[in-house]
């Protein structure tokens, strides 16, 4: 039951095992509270939420993580009508590559140290949150690391990536120069899962990316690339689905991440391309099921 003392904005600071904060860029020249700032993920309550519901349920919306977090302390905002309000923080570890990070709001998640922090365009509340934090107040427990092939477990981003092929070419597109991930480079249509499965993400994501209708059933499972970007990591496991049938020409339906669809020769792939997109592709063409990159 909400009560008139729990506030009614919620936040989550989130800390990687090197001490950065994850940072999301505000919109600007938009009605809204700290417009064109850095600030951290969070909203309102919403009809009778929890201030933990409601933050939870805002990290999912914004960042698409689910992650444990711990009340760390309680801040004052103003409102974009300069109405005084009180946000509730939350601190929470994670360990990703922002980069990776959906962001249907705003324009962009980073980690930043706190030595980068003083010279961002912070939004003050969040400024305050961090400063109270370096102050030494419990920090959340630390970001699983791996000390050694295999010693812990860690969580892989796992993406689902869509094969079409005609007459001796493969679907690609080229991704926008401000793309958070691939810009300016050539890669599958492609999307992360969200709470659903492989087959039901990618089938979606054609159609929202591209206009292409694919039955889950007319899918088949071509190549697995299981790959990390650096030692220690976040790894990521792409999936890659050869789609024998489907409906309608590739449009461009996103053209805030990717400005063209085009068919490419299999043999004759366009440069710059994703370097595990090119993998999957000579591991298809060689019939192999599962390729590796950046492991040591």
């Amino acid at each position: 039951m909400i009560t008139t003392e729990e506030p009614r904005g919620t936040a989550a600071l989130l800390v990687d095992s090197r001490g950065r904060y994850l940072l999301h860029l505000r919109d600007a020249n938009k009605p809204i509270c700290d417009p064109g700032t850095w600030s951290i993920p969070g909203g309102d309550r919403e009809g009778v939420e929890s201030c933990r519901e409601a933050v939870e349920r805002e990290l999912r919306e914004e960042t698409g993580l689910t992650v444990p977090l711990e009340e760390f302390t309680v801040v004052d905002s103003p409102g974009p009508d300069g109405t005084k309000g009180r946000i509730r923080v939350y601190l929470g570890a994670w360990d990703g590559n922002a980069d990776e990070l959906p962001c249907p709001e705003g324009i962009m998640f980073r980690h930043f140290d706190a030595a980068t922090i003083p010279y961002l365009t912070m939004c003050p509340w969040t400024k305050e949150v961090i400063d109270l934090h370096q102050a030494g107040t419990p920090a959340p427990p630390a970001a699983p690391a791996q000390s050694r092939p295999g010693s812990r477990a860690r969580l892989n981003v796992l993406g689902v990536h869509l094969y079409l092929e005609q007459d001796g070419k493969v679907l690609l597109g080229l991704r926008h120069p401000d793309a958070a991930f691939g810009a300016s480079t050539h890669h599958f249509l492609a999307g992360h899962c969200e709470q659903e499965s492989a087959a039901g993400c990618l089938v979606r994501e054609a159609e929202e990316e591209a206009g292409l209708v694919i039955e889950p059933a007319h899918l088949e499972l071509a190549h697995v690339v299981h790959m990390v970007d650096e030692p220690g990591g976040r790894p990521r496991i792409g999936m890659v689905f050869r789609a024998h049938r489907w409906q309608g020409e590739p449009v461009v339906r996103e053209p805030d991440r990717c400005v063209s669809w085009d068919w490419w020769p299999v043999d004759a792939l366009p440069s710059p391309i994703v370097p595990y997109t090119r993998a999957a592709i000579h591991g298809i063409q060689a019939g192999r099921l599962y390729s590796e990159l950046g492991w040591t």
